[in-house]
């Protein structure tokens, strides 16, 4: 399997990319082959200064970067030899088969909506996040923020979207799917939620649970949980916050706490398109590099895209 890491994407790229690339191969008797897309005078020198085995590495040089506060579509149409637009290119003509990067999330969002299409049948991808619970298992949260307004259609398709990523990368059996709402009876919410219950209710490839409120999110009441990226946005902002206060009040090596920390999930991935794309926290750390690499292995060996592309046939 080949996958593409940005290099130069994230707060404290190249380094910590090339660090998490040593942690990856020091780890992994038969990893893929990854190929490091970046400005090859910045990366040369800390493969050789981390000791890095290079024979299941190839760099791609890309001497431009896009930054965080450049527009997405305008800067992937200009910057064609930027780390994320080489990326994009060599995933849509099959030189690689999952693509990471730590950089432009909005180039990242742009890049895999138009040069790789989402899979014929869903209206919108979409973009999950892991949600630990408090039995030590996980939960998957989705629309958290690429689709900020929703249509009941749509979120009836993150349902199939989620049952299809909790069963194959989270390894739950039979995922249990929840609609977030702001009370558990059959008729409670806003007219999204209420127009999207019955939808989900006589959905035959799910096994929808009924209504979830918040307080349930950490619970192990659901394995999925559907809402409007507005909302899901939200959630995931301020989960990231429960580490960051667990860590002013010395509690971040609690086995629970450690558990919101990003690093251990490594990045979001997009789904509803065609090949794996993984898109970084901003100051994705080596450990979250490793991880990105990780969980692109697992859903390119998994065929997961596949999986969805049959699920939406007809």
């Amino acid at each position: 399997m080949n996958i593409g890491l940005d290099m130069m994407g994230g707060d404290l790229a190249p380094l910590e990319a090339v660090k998490g690339l040593q942690v990856y191969l020091s780890g992994n008797k038969g990893p893929a082959h990854i190929f490091c897309i970046g400005d090859q005078a910045a990366i040369e020198p800390l493969f050789n200064e981390h000791g890095i085995d290079t024979s299941f590495l190839t760099i791609i040089h890309a001497p431009e970067v896009i930054g965080y506060h450049e527009s997405p579509t305008k800067a992937l149409k200009e910057k064609q030899r930027s780390s994320i637009a080489i990326g994009f290119q060599m995933l849509a003509t099959g030189k690689l088969d999952a693509f990471i990067s730590a950089g432009n999330t909005g180039a990242m969002l742009v890049g895999a909506m138009y040069s790789l299409k989402p899979i014929e049948g869903v209206l919108r991808p979409t973009i999950a996040t892991v949600v630990p619970k408090l039995d030590g298992t996980h939960g998957l949260l989705l629309d958290v923020g690429l689709n900020v307004d929703c249509k009941p259609e749509q979120l009836n398709q993150f349902a199939v979207l989620g049952h299809v990523y909790a069963k194959y990368i989270l390894h739950v059996d039979e995922p249990r799917v929840a609609l977030l709402n702001v009370g558990e009876e059959e008729g409670k919410g806003n007219s999204l939620s209420q127009a999207t219950y019955p939808l989900l209710k006589e959905n035959t490839r799910i096994n929808f649970i009924g209504n979830i409120e918040g307080r349930d999110l950490l619970s192990e009441k659901a394995d999925v949980t559907v809402c409007d990226g507005f909302t899901g946005n939200v959630i995931l902002k301020m989960a990231e916050s429960i580490y960051d206060v667990a860590v002013k009040r010395g509690l971040q090596k609690d086995e629970y706490f450690s558990r919101f920390h990003y690093e251990n999930y490594g990045g979001t991935p997009v789904l509803g398109i065609a090949k794996p794309v993984i898109i970084g926290h901003g100051i994705s750390n080596a450990e979250a590099f490793r991880n990105m690499i990780m969980l692109a292995e697992r859903m390119i060996e998994s065929d997961i895209c596949q999986v969805i592309t049959d699920q939406f046939k007809g």
